[in-house]
């Protein structure tokens, strides 16, 4: 059933969210302040499905990577922002289990909302324990998992706690919306379909390029890693990264691409810098003929055209991974370029899926993140989805 039609009338909805959110340095008066919400308004329309079928809300989250009880951690202060976005008070718990979370939890009237403590205060957590799950629990009726950010972590909070709702569980609007996205390029896409792959190192993306192989009809390579293609064909590459010991898997790569059919498109010239700074003097370079002194800092125009015109009549397209620096404006026309063109075939039709941190915040730096089909919000649940694997937070909603 979809979430959508879904009633919580009198139900606790124990809600697995991804609270782990930028904040200001710890204040002298102990206070931290949320520098970017955009998290926690992803979980808002799942909490607020709830609230509205006349449920009450748990929340639970983990905030950083704390060495046990850390101050400078505690979701306490992540409250303020989150009462301001629900327009309501909400509760905390100064404990995620125990008589300290159940006192809060336990009588929460309908429309009600409670925040548990960092989960991560706990070694349990990250160990899956199922004792620490089952404590987890006992704070709500109904499991919702809502956070994909960490679908990839076989946590309590993720993956072992839905075995204490066989039948009461369920994901959210931000968890359906990303399984959906996932499955519809990944299992049932329209053709033609390509993927557009960056990044700076092969070894990161191999896994990914590998399980694409048999999904796609174009892809599209750039950013740092495609030096190490253009290396390992004997191109001069100058100071760009590349990865030596990625030579054989980059060639076996194209070789099953071409024996596939597969178009594979590597950028043909080269926007170089004589350093790695925002302010670095620039040349355009063939690709396969970068002078020493030089480094690939973003594709070409000649590239970026050709890859635009590539992606023209796709009907399907995946982009994970920046073309260069686009950190440094003068870097990241390569990138924006990508990023028009991707909004182009949106409008004409195409499903398009943005995923990975660097492109989510390259499309978020364009102003184009409202213009494709969807922006996936998980980096390394996103990657692992991408190379086959099996999510454990995800599989143990699915399981009946």
């Amino acid at each position: 059933m979809a979430f959508q039609d879904l009633n919580f009338d009198g139900v606790r909805a124990l809600i697995r969210v991804d609270f782990n959110v930028p904040m200001t340095q710890l204040a002298d008066d102990g206070s931290r302040e949320v520098t970017d919400d955009t998290r926690i308004r992803a979980a808002l329309p799942t909490i607020q499905h709830v609230l509205k079928t006349g449920g009450s809300v748990v929340l639970m989250s983990h905030l950083g990577r704390p060495k046990g009880q850390d101050a400078a951690l505690s979701l306490r202060h992540i409250l303020p922002t989150l009462e301001q976005l629900l327009g309501q008070s909400v509760k905390f718990a100064s404990h995620c289990v125990g008589d300290e979370a159940l006192d809060v939890t336990q009588d929460l009237a309908s429309g009600e909302v409670a925040l548990l403590e960092n989960l991560r205060f706990h070694d349990e957590e990250k160990a899956g324990d199922e004792f620490f799950a089952g404590q987890l629990a006992e704070n709500g009726d109904f499991y919702i998992n809502d956070a994909f950010g960490t679908a990839h972590r076989a946590h309590a909070s993720t993956a072992v706690i839905a075995k204490f709702f066989p039948e009461d569980k369920a994901f959210g609007f931000l968890m359906e919306g990303e399984v959906k996205a996932m499955e519809r390029v990944l299992g049932h896409a329209e053709r033609p379909v390509a993927a557009v792959i960056g990044g700076a190192k092969v070894s990161s993306k191999l896994a990914v390029l590998k399980n694409l192989l048999d999904r796609v009809d174009k892809l599209v390579i750039g950013g740092g890693m495609a030096y190490t293609f253009i290396q390992a064909q004997g191109g001069q590459v100058g100071g760009s990264l590349v990865e030596p010991d990625m030579h054989k898997e980059a060639l076996d790569l194209l070789e099953s691409a071409k024996a596939k059919g597969i178009e594979v498109h590597l950028p043909s010239d080269t926007l170089c810098g004589d350093g790695f700074s925002p302010d670095a003097a620039q040349e355009t370079h063939p690709t396969n003929a970068i002078p020493e002194g030089w480094e690939g800092m973003d594709i070409g125009e000649n590239s970026r055209e050709k890859f635009a015109g590539a992606l023209a009549d796709c009907k399907t397209i995946l982009w994970n991974g920046p073309m260069g620096v686009f950190e440094f404006d003068r870097f990241a026309k390569g990138t924006n370029r990508i990023a028009d063109a991707i909004v182009a075939a949106t409008n004409s039709g195409a499903y398009t899926l943005v995923g990975g941190g660097d492109s989510v915040a390259a499309v978020n730096k364009a102003g184009l993140a409202d213009k494709v089909s969807y922006v996936s919000t998980g980096g390394g649940a996103m990657l692992e989805g991408l190379e086959g694997k099996t999510l454990p937070g995800i599989a143990a909603v699915l399981e009946v």
